[in-house]
């Protein structure tokens, strides 16, 4: 497929567009009124982050709609100083002379000698200046079109109309705090669209999540209703290689329809809901269960009936956890087991857990790693069992009097605890606990959580 792409896209990197608008200069021109742009002054929008997915949307937008440049500008921020390693400069080489549109591209824009010398050693590669040909450190093999890169953070958001997070949840509230530095003078609040799936615990003054929109709001005082957030079940690469997607976009009405429309496009769908808080808390639920999911693939030589195992068992544990986190639990659903079955095909974290069962990764090396970027299932272990293991949420299980504290009914996630976060037991523990003859069949714990009033609003910080 990728083949079929290269030929539309030969013809677009000059200025970032293809030739055939399919109506985009119209849904460009909509948002543009919605926001009270007049003529001559720009859209600005500006990704801050530039993994993968920050950097493949960044570039959907351009490839879109960077045609219009007395319209709109699309940027995005990273980081400047990050260097490129030999070995990944080397593999830079291989890739740009395996696709001929690409070299041309670069030659035609005077930039190839710097990947000969890179790989030769002669000069090292940043990050910073990698991406604006297109090269994304943690995602070298899927050369995107040429972006506008920023590297001061207040240049690249001081005036955005809309800004993009694309950072790791664990990044998100320091970047965000500094931003609103810059944002003191603003008239106008920004609309901001997180891309970042993770969460934090907080106990007091009862036991709650903490999602990237709300660290976002708390850090910036950018209304709720202008944040949004955006996930579904997607690789970046693919998406970019025109795969068939989808995602939705949730928050506030007056934005979510309006950015639905304008993100959409033939093989990607994006589709708008209300209920923000929780389909972005259940994106950072499942990167924790697709961790072990690559733990058990490793350890049992990719056995598809201990990963059938696994899933039983780990997604009975999430829909335990969405009965205690959503009203209407049966909405997420489908998009909970969709995001956390391309996750556990392909995913960075199920990788990662692939890669610590197999010994070639270490937990010293910590949760970031060249390559693949931030492993936010990580810190969404430790999140997730420290918030279910308070006693003030404690259930009662069916026929016994003493109450429990709700993680006892998740052996899969304390089991990950002690190996990621504690690290009193080894990857093999995994299979251990699948294994425990005392562990309950998965369809006791949904209908546990289907039979009981285990709702608890203020985890979500709601009344």
């Amino acid at each position: 497929m990728v083949g079929s792409i290269e030929v539309i896209r030969e013809n677009m990197y000059a200025n970032g567009s293809t030739n055939h608008h399919n109506g985009t200069e119209e849904k460009l021109d909509e948002l543009r009124r919605l926001l009270g742009k007049s003529d001559g002054d720009l859209l600005r929008i500006v990704g801050v982050g530039a993994g993968a997915w920050g950097s493949v949307f960044a570039a959907l937008l351009q490839d879109s709609y960077g045609l219009y440049r007395e319209k709109i500008q699309i940027r995005i921020w990273r980081r400047p100083g990050r260097a490129v390693d030999r070995k990944t400069a080397e593999h830079l080489f291989e890739v740009i002379n395996s696709r001929e549109d690409v070299l041309r591209r670069l030659i035609r824009r005077c930039a190839y000698l710097k990947y000969v010398e890179g790989r030769l050693g002669d000069r090292t590669l940043y990050a910073d200046e990698i991406l604006r040909d297109g090269f994304v450190l943690n995602m070298i093999d899927t050369p995107l079109c040429p972006l506008k890169v920023v590297t001061n953070l207040q240049e690249a958001v001081w005036d955005a109309d809309i800004v993009i997070n694309g950072l790791p949840s664990t990044e998100t509230r320091e970047v965000f705090e500094e931003i609103s530095k810059y944002w003191k003078e603003r008239i106008t609040a920004p609309i901001i669209v997180s891309l970042a799936k993770g969460i934090e615990a907080a106990l007091d003054p009862v036991p709650h999540i903490i999602t990237p929109t709300q660290m976002i709001n708390r850090a910036t005082g950018v209304p709720m209703e202008n944040i949004l957030y955006l996930g579904g079940p997607n690789i970046a690469s693919e998406i970019y290689n025109e795969e068939y997607a989808n995602a939705r976009i949730c928050g506030a009405v007056k934005w979510r329809k309006p950015l639905a429309k304008f993100l959409r496009q033939p093989h990607f769908i994006v589709w708008d809901n209300n209920d923000l808080v929780t389909h972005e808390v259940m994106g950072g639920l499942k990167n924790v269960y697709a961790i072990g999911a690559g733990m058990v693939a490793a350890l049992t030589n990719e056995s598809a009936t201990s990963k059938s195992v696994y899933f039983a068992h780990c997604t009975s544990e999430m829909i335990f956890i969405t009965h205690l986190l959503a009203e209407d639990p049966e909405k997420l659903a489908g998009p909970l087991l969709a995001d956390t079955y391309v996750t556990l095909l392909k995913g960075r974290n199920a990788w990662y857990g692939q890669m610590l069962a197999k010994g070639e990764l270490n937990l010293d090396m910590g949760d970031s790693i060249s390559g693949k970027g931030m492993i936010q299932g990580v810190s969404a272990v430790g999140a997730f069992y420290q918030l279910l293991s308070q006693s003030s949420l404690s259930l009662s299980r069916p026929g016994e009097d003493k109450p429990v504290a709700p993680v006892e009914f998740c052996p899969i996630l304390k089991t990950l605890y002690k190996i990621l976060i504690t690290r009193e037991q080894q990857s093999e523990a995994i299979l251990q606990a699948l294994r425990d003859e005392h562990l309950n069949d998965p369809r006791d714990r949904i209908e546990i959580a289907q039979s009981h009033a285990f709702y608890r609003p203020s985890l979500l910080g709601q009344p």
